[in-house]
């Protein structure tokens, strides 16, 4: 399952410092706008202390393998980015291809690092994006409403009628300055009709504080001046420190990141946090699979049903599914295995209609 988290902001306010953090690709980052032109990739790996626990107990022979998201680091926007300022139309493409938004918003004082606005002013930014992004879904919703006028008055389409009912929804939202995420829609044929327009502001988003070392723990008031303008927006807000996590990068073992940790009052980096606040972001979850082989990490959309992630692991899986075996995690390392498991009668035999849940052990029964 590939899906992707687009890391988006003004230029110099740490995004690319920040995806060098998280996937230790080398994207140019530099104190001047627009030195990452082109997208970068990575492919990252989601933090899930269960595999570890998993791996001690089971030893398995071809190791732990954890489960991934993609994050996108795109060029910094700026204002009138939506006429194509900046090379803004190639960014907002960029974005479009995205699941998820990671709105980098820069936090900290620094007069080295040069804003490219004057001086530093994180809700402004935030509204200098909105207002890009907003603009563009406009232009998208004024065309498809001509179409879909046409369409639903020459041939009487009902599913162009339904369409313009959330167009006109949209409209209404984004020539006020809100975003398309904001916008309550009535029933379920609405929200289908809503999600072929892949709109750019109807994306999930995540703002993400980029503080000073000072602020790592605890925030400031660049970070409450944030909480304050997104309270009605139903988004996370997350802080950290891309310049103590880019030295944490650096550290060469799991303990010297730790003592680190310990010694400026963090419990888990930042860009752990990242990582699972933007899995979580997508809507995403974990079931795993555990034996003398491989402990393994699979993804899955929440609310998906046995078959559909058998069909993960394998299409043949889907097609051919007969049962799925389900042993909790909680009982799986409390009673030391599958085998005791059984024995216990903690495994329980599920059909295809059961509800996956976050931290399922499984094993799937298929025939082809």
């Amino acid at each position: 399952m590939s899906l992707q988290c687009g890391i988006v902001g003004l230029p110099n306010v740490g995004k690319s410092t920040l995806f060098n953090c998280l996937s230790n690709a080398k994207a140019q980052s530099a104190n001047f706008p627009f030195c990452t032109i082109e997208p970068n990739v990575g492919v990252i790996t989601v933090p899930d202390e269960r595999l570890i626990k998993l791996g001690e107990l089971c030893q398995p022979e071809r190791g732990v393998i954890p489960t991934t998201v993609e994050i996108v680091d795109i060029a910094g926007l700026v204002k009138g980015a939506s006429q194509g300022e900046g090379l803004g139309n190639k960014f907002l493409a960029n974005i479009r291809e995205t699941d998820a938004i990671i709105h980098v918003l820069r936090c900290f004082d620094d007069e080295n690092v040069v804003h490219v606005d004057g001086s530093v002013n994180p809700v402004r930014d935030k509204e200098i994006i909105d207002a890009e992004l907003q603009l563009k879904d406009l232009e998208t919703v004024e065309s498809r409403i001509l179409k879909c006028e046409k369409a639903a008055k020459a041939g009487g389409d009902k599913q162009a009628k339904l369409q313009l009912e959330v167009l006109v929804k949209y409209r209404e939202a984004l020539s006020q300055g809100k975003s398309a995420r904001t916008v309550e829609l009535d029933n379920k044929d609405q929200e289908a009709a809503a999600k072929d327009l892949f709109l750019l502001t109807n994306k999930p988003v995540m703002y993400v504080c980029n503080v000073d070392e000072a602020s790592a723990v605890s925030g400031n008031a660049y970070v409450e001046q944030v909480r304050e303008a997104v309270k009605d927006e139903n988004a996370q807000v997350l802080v950290l420190a891309a310049k103590i996590e880019s030295e944490i990068a650096e550290l060469e073992t799991y303990e010297e990141r730790q003592m680190f940790l310990e010694e400026i009052g963090l419990k888990e980096s930042g860009v752990n946090r990242l990582i699972k606040a933007a899995y979580a972001l997508l809507n995403l979850r974990t079931f795993l699979t555990a034996g003398s082989d491989e402990v393994r990490a699979w993804t899955f959309k929440a609310g998906a049903k046995a078959p559909q992630c058998a069909g993960v692991i394998h299409t043949d899986f889907e097609k051919g599914f007969i049962r799925a075996e389900v042993i909790k995690y909680a009982d799986f390392i409390e009673l030391g295995g599958e085998a005791a498991c059984r024995a216990a009668g903690k495994l329980a035999t599920e059909g295809k209609d059961y509800l996956v849940q976050d931290g399922d052990i499984m094993h799937f029964l298929f025939n082809v």
